[in-house]
């Protein structure tokens, strides 16, 4: 289980781009961090990984779980939880993933709705999905707390 206070850093995973967000001390908002670029064949990029961790102090890590529209697991969630079991080996933290889906959709029209163009964005748009998902973290946390049943679904939480 993350801690209920602290920063908690998301990541939103891509086969190329992954989608970094940091949440405040108190756990109520997520903001886009910063987007890591792997090359093709390449590992996920954990020395900056650990830098990051290292400069923000998370209490924990929140790693996005890429299902399929029917919320069955395939190829990438596959690949997702064994990023999240070596980022929970690597930093020592709790990591606890968390159902992605349409995260990079609402961040394209979160950019859209604001008028913005997503034009020569991909990383922005990675980094504020790794916020989406995040703040949906955050806001069943909150409603967990509160009694009320939580929309998302959390997933199994490991270290």
């Amino acid at each position: 289980m993350l801690p209920p206070s602290g920063r908690l850093l998301a990541v939103d995973w891509g086969q190329v781009r992954i989608g970094l967000a940091l949440s405040d001390e108190s756990q109520v908002l997520a903001s886009p961090l910063e987007t890591l670029v792997r090359r093709a064949g390449k590992r996920f990029p954990m020395p900056r990984f650990l830098e990051l961790v290292e400069e923000h102090g998370p209490a924990g890590i929140v790693v996005g779980l890429p299902l399929t529209g029917e919320g069955t697991e395939g190829e990438s969630a596959v690949e997702a939880r064994e990023l999240a079991q070596l980022i929970g080996r690597r930093t020592g933290l709790p990591v606890a993933l968390w159902d992605e889906r349409m995260s990079t959709a609402r961040a394209l029209g979160a950019i859209r709705e604001q008028g913005g163009s997503t034009r020569g964005r991909r990383e922005d748009v990675d980094a504020l999905a790794a916020a989406v998902v995040l703040q949906s973290y955050l806001d069943a946390g909150r409603a967990r707390a509160a009694g009320a049943p939580a929309a998302g679904g959390p997933e199994s939480e490991s270290r």
